[in-house]
């Protein structure tokens, strides 16, 4: 009796030690992001994560770590650059990694979300493409971050002049601080998962984002005004770094066939969350409100002009974006 008991034994330690040396095997693809529960970064990193690990059936799996786990976006690229991660979801501070992404710090740009797919596809996938390349990333989707609108607690914003003097914060992208210094506020560059308590203390009075991400990070609980300005919409991009050439090339051809088939899924997803938020900021208490839209367009001249002097290829970008508007 002893001697079976052994043998159970032994026969259990060599099936639990087979199942860990199989799961040592598999291949962790860990990606990372600054959004938190119930962002479109979640809902779309899920999606991604679902289909892909489905097709590689094993042989790697998609790990997601949201809500800044990984640190920060600029600290995310570091990783990458490192390779201690394999992919992150990074969207206006890629404007400081090259001034090609820049374009989209540039108000009242793309009209809406058709008008940003013939743009993603017809201009911006093999120009974007190639100046991550040339940073040491690699690009293998494009996905949304949204228009995005400004909240505070001073005032509603409704022409630029009323943005004078409000601490605003905003993501490390260099023109979307120059564009509100330009507006007369006074924009600081803060992580995401430093924002609410800056807001909660005063540090700072607001801050502009996507609904979405607005409503995930709690926002409403600590600002009173909502002003819909769409000043800007930033795409959110799916990015890779050094640990790409190490993955198995089917692993990889997964990935980016996988990241390319949710890019419309970000976009439907987007617009549904849109239609679905205004009420949820009213029902917190927010005021929420219009602003005028042409007196915004007419602001945003000076930078316009210093984005097409300063950005090389700039003007023609901007000129390729706008031949496409609906």
């Amino acid at each position: 009796m002893k001697r079976l008991q052994r043998v159970l034994v032994l026969a259990a330690s060599v099936l639990v030690l087979g199942g860990g040396s199989a799961q040592a095997n598999e291949i962790e693809v860990k990606l990372g992001h600054v959004g938190g529960p119930g962002s479109l970064f979640e809902i779309t990193t899920k999606e991604f994560a679902r289909l892909a690990n489905e097709r590689l059936e094993g042989e790697a799996n998609v790990v997601i770590y949201g809500s800044s786990q990984l640190g920060n976006d600029s600290q995310m690229l570091s990783k990458l650059k490192l390779g201690t991660i394999d992919l992150a979801l990074p969207s206006s501070v890629m404007s400081s990694v090259a001034p090609e992404f820049s374009v989209f710090e540039m108000p009242y740009l793309i009209e809406n979300r058709d008008h940003f797919r013939k743009v993603r596809d017809e201009v911006l996938r093999d120009e974007l493409g190639q100046a991550a390349e040339e940073k040491r990333y690699h690009l293998i989707g494009i996905w949304e971050n949204g228009f995005r609108q400004i909240t505070n607690n001073v005032r509603p914003i409704v022409t630029p002049e009323d943005l004078k003097g409000i601490k605003l914060r905003t993501p490390s992208g260099i023109w979307r601080v120059e564009m509100f210094k330009s507006y007369g506020a006074s924009p600081a560059p803060m992580a995401l998962s430093e924002a609410f308590v800056a807001l909660q203390t005063g540090a700072m009075d607001g801050q502009e984002n996507p609904l979405v991400q607005t409503f995930s990070q709690r926002f409403q609980e600590v600002q009173d005004y909502l002003s819909m300005s769409n000043h800007v919409y930033t795409p959110a991009y799916v990015i890779a770094g050094a640990s790409w050439d190490r993955l198995p090339e089917h692993v990889r051809e997964v990935l980016e066939q996988t990241a390319r088939e949710v890019e419309d899924y970000a976009l439907e997803q987007g617009q549904a969350l849109d239609d679905s938020l205004v009420p949820e900021f009213e029902a917190a208490g927010m005021e929420v409100n219009e602003v005028d839209t042409q007196a915004f367009i007419e602001g945003s001249a000076p930078i316009y002009e210093k984005f097409s002097a300063e950005v090389e290829g700039g003007q023609q970008l901007l000129d390729q974006i706008e031949a496409l508007r609906p």
